[in-house]
């Protein structure tokens, strides 16, 4: 059969699909079995016949949701939330693995950029730091105690004012997507940018080692939380620029839940964070094993939970 004709015969019937897919909790479990079945033919089809085509994205695409959907309207006792971050959220980073690897370019390439003019301009970590900040740092260290900016404070402002800047630079990441994708950029760079410049004024004075291994204690979520958002930004930009089968206004409201979804799913890291960087990261005089022990954990939280357990999920889709 010619792929025109198996997309007329069955357009109607994907239609009603995504329609159910819309509201799946108010589908019954016998209707989302028997629509995971019929959907599962149609790939398979597709996979045979028209192997990499569009069509066959399609109907992979329809049949993670389905898979989710099921998993989602299991008859057991759950808590709502429970489900958001158990399958909700693990499901929209499985489709949108490719805003994810570019979130992450850019986040790296920008703190190769702020590593670099760092070296060659002595200016630019004052440029980007602030001349009081900088100064304030250079002070620590010379007094020995490099990352004593995290005792200037008492600990329950720090974490307010903490939590609140780190969300509210993640919402702003998230919102800037509606500029085709190009404001998300700009904010993952920034950060990247001026990370960069912070470890490099370490690194000058000789001491990123302990700085940096006393900083990971928080950055190690509130870095890839910045990537996360980032990505976020990108899932409504790439929803505008490319609609695919959906008018662009369509496609525009389901990017926004998604990538809304995606930045609720990052909040309680970006609050663990904060309660990190306020509560721990200030007593830089604690013992290494402990400290490379909260490294270590914070890190296999993370991809743990956004690698790791999302790649099991996709496993044991179609």
């Amino acid at each position: 059969m010619r792929e025109v004709l198996f997309l007329k015969q069955n357009r109607d019937k994907w239609r009603e699909f995504e329609v159910l897919l819309k509201d799946p909790q108010n589908a019954s479990p016998d209707k989302l079995a028997d629509l995971f079945v019929q959907i599962s033919d149609d790939l398979s089809y597709a996979r045979t016949f028209y192997p990499k085509s569009r069509t066959e994205k399609y109907l992979n695409r329809i049949a993670g949701e389905v898979y989710l959907a099921i998993f989602r309207n299991r008859k057991e006792k759950r808590n709502r939330l429970v489900d958001f971050f158990r399958f909700e959220v693990p499901g929209i980073v499985i489709q949108s693995r490719n805003e994810l690897i570019a979130a992450t370019a850019v986040f790296f390439i920008a703190i190769s950029i702020g590593v670099i003019s760092s070296i060659y301009d002595d200016s630019f970590i004052r440029t980007i730091l602030s001349d009081g900040y900088v100064e304030m740092t250079i002070e620590n260290i010379k007094n020995g105690n490099p990352t004593g900016v995290y005792q200037s404070e008492d600990m329950f402002s720090m974490f307010i004012r903490i939590a609140y800047n780190n969300l509210k630079v993640e919402f702003s990441c998230f919102v800037a997507g509606i500029l085709f994708s190009i404001g998300s950029a700009y904010v993952i760079a920034s950060n990247g940018i001026m990370v960069g410049a912070f470890f490099s004024l370490f690194a000058f004075y000789n001491v990123q080692y302990e700085a940096w291994l006393n900083i990971l204690i928080h950055g190690t979520i509130e870095l890839l939380t910045i990537i996360l958002a980032g990505a976020a930004g990108f899932i409504i930009g790439n929803s505008i620029l490319f609609p695919k089968a959906y008018t662009r206004y369509e496609s525009f409201i389901m990017g926004s839940k998604k990538g809304l979804k995606l930045v609720l799913g990052i909040t309680p890291f970006t609050v663990l964070a904060a309660l990190l960087e306020s509560f721990v990261t200030r007593y830089s005089n604690m013992s290494i094993i402990l400290n490379w022990f909260i490294v270590l954990l914070s890190l296999v939280l993370m991809i743990g939970y956004w690698v790791l357990y999302p790649y099991k999920i996709k496993k044991r889709m179609p």
